[in-house]
């Protein structure tokens, strides 16, 4: 699990110079902005960062807010990104991001895919210690959500862009 941490802080390391949709400085880098900012001209903007099974299939999308931090709640309902949960005695679990997966009847998967939240702040990505209603998001942090189909630990997503 280690090895995967130190991959993503070396991605986002590499990324960080790249244009981001929520009015980043424009980088040597030919490829389209992989975000979309809602409330762009916000002082504040967080992102939330969705990396699929499949390795190539990856979202971000960014909101801009204008107070000092903004919930986790209010980021995934404001980024505009499909999402179901489902409500246990601990609070709100998430079952389906982005329509992955297509169907499901229980939200925690006993064995084989499930989605595992992580929390980038100061350029590192964690795994979450609460879920995502308890999460507070300062300027330029993010969440993010990596959904792997085995039992093995999940990676962190890929840097912001």
């Amino acid at each position: 699990m280690r090895k995967h941490f130190m991959w993503a802080s070396a991605t986002l390391a590499l990324t960080l110079g790249a244009v981001n949709a929520c009015g980043g400085s424009p980088s040597a880098s030919t490829s389209p902005p992989a975000s979309t900012c809602v409330n762009a001209s916000a002082p504040h903007h967080a992102f939330v960062v969705v990396q699929h099974a499949a390795a190539a299939k990856r979202l971000q999308k960014c909101v801009g807010f204008t107070g000092d931090t903004i919930d986790g709640q209010t980021l995934m309902d404001q980024s505009t990104i499909e999402y179901q949960t489902q409500t246990f005695s601990f609070g709100k679990a998430v079952c389906q991001v982005d329509n992955e997966p297509a169907q499901f009847t229980k939200c925690f998967a006993d064995s084989g895919p499930n989605w595992t939240l992580f929390v980038e702040t100061s350029g590192a990505w964690a795994e979450a210690q609460t879920g995502y209603t308890q999460i507070t998001l300062h300027d330029k942090e993010a969440l993010g959500w990596t959904y792997t189909a085995d039992a093995s630990p999940a990676p962190p997503p890929l840097a912001k862009e």
